[in-house]
């Protein structure tokens, strides 16, 4: 649950904003980064609730009214997408006077979604899953195919570290002390141990972009993250939900984790928009996803918090830095030597 908020404040806002009279709201401990509920009105119908905490968006930026504005750029870009024709697209509903979120007060804002009927997998790879992996690469390119929907409503990530302030920062004062809360310290030591990977692991994000800049191609609207617990079946089809990561990127953001298996995910793409997949972006992406996290981790851990599972589990990435910088550096090793023998 969401500090300095309960319930009450969300069953009013869903009241004041979206005319929706509660019944029964269910806390749902569901997906990372946000807070859920399971909301039913007086005359039956049914919706899922988000509330985002607009301290903890580090990749939408910095402040609370940048992040906010981040964040209804996302909202109204799904809703664009799905208004569009992609029904796949699982958008907010907007209030009777067109937004698709609102502020609850300075901190936290809220959106409504339609409460989908399905199952969806756990974060992370699609394992296994060859069948669920072609169909996301499928929806992934008519996603891209249809960016001009959106056209002016999504911020642009392109090759830019997200949240990249937050490791500098965190590397600039690995010396001082942090008073955030009870694990600020436990996290500057390990950001001590670990100063040498996260700076080669900076530097090698550089000259990944540097090298994937050079190679150029048009950026797309990117959903960010469409792994598998994102991605919902439904007596449909699958759909993706989650869209508070879209922004106009080279499309290999959304790919790296779907065709790293092998290539016909990366064929299927091909034939299906005209265009090769970049392996240096790829490689990019697949670096900035971990960067990405440790730098939200970061900004948390150097914040006021309370010791939970969500800021002991960010202390223990900080710890397995060391291991994603050699999980890095031999995924490039291995791919430049592909290259040479292609060469």
């Amino acid at each position: 649950m969401p500090d300095a908020l309960d319930v009450d404040a969300v069953v009013a806002a869903l009241r004041d904003d979206w005319d929706f009279d509660v019944d029964v709201a269910d806390y749902a401990a569901v997906g990372g980064g946000s807070y859920h509920w399971q909301v039913t009105g007086t005359a039956g119908a049914r919706g899922f609730v988000t509330v985002d905490d607009l301290d903890q968006k580090a990749w939408l930026g910095d402040g609370r009214d940048v992040v906010f504005d981040g964040l209804h750029r996302a909202f109204d870009t799904a809703v664009a997408l799905r208004d569009g024709g992609l029904s796949f697209v699982v958008a907010p509903v907007a209030t009777p006077d067109g937004e698709s979120l609102r502020r609850i007060d300075e901190r936290y804002v809220i959106a409504l979604f339609p409460l989908v009927e399905g199952e969806s997998a756990e974060f992370g790879h699609f394992e296994g899953e060859d069948e669920a992996r072609l169909d996301v690469v499928a929806l992934l390119a008519e996603l891209h195919a249809a960016s001009a929907l959106a056209e002016g409503l999504p911020g642009t990530s392109g090759l830019d570290l997200p949240g990249r302030r937050h490791l500098e920062a965190a590397l600039e004062e690995r010396n001082e002390p942090w008073s955030g809360g009870p694990l600020s310290e436990v996290a500057r030591n390990a950001v001590k141990s670990s100063a040498a990977e996260l700076v080669e692991l900076l530097g090698l994000a550089d000259r990944l972009a540097a090298e994937a800049k050079a190679h150029g191609g048009r950026f797309v609207v990117t959903h960010g993250e469409p792994h598998a617990g994102n991605v919902m079946r439904t007596r449909e089809g699958r759909v993706l939900v989650d869209w508070d990561t879209v922004a106009l990127a080279p499309p290999e953001r959304d790919l790296w984790m779907l065709v790293g298996a092998g290539t016909a995910a990366a064929d299927l793409y091909a034939r299906a928009t005209g265009r090769t997949l970049d392996p240096i972006a790829l490689d990019y992406f697949r670096l900035t996803w971990d960067l990405k996290d440790l730098a939200e981790y970061l900004k948390l851990l150097r914040s006021p918090h309370q010791e939970n599972d969500d800021t002991r589990r960010a202390c223990q990435a900080l710890v397995n830095c060391a291991a994603i910088r050699e999980e890095r550096a031999t995924s490039e090793a291995a791919r430049r030597s592909r290259a040479l023998r292609r060469a």
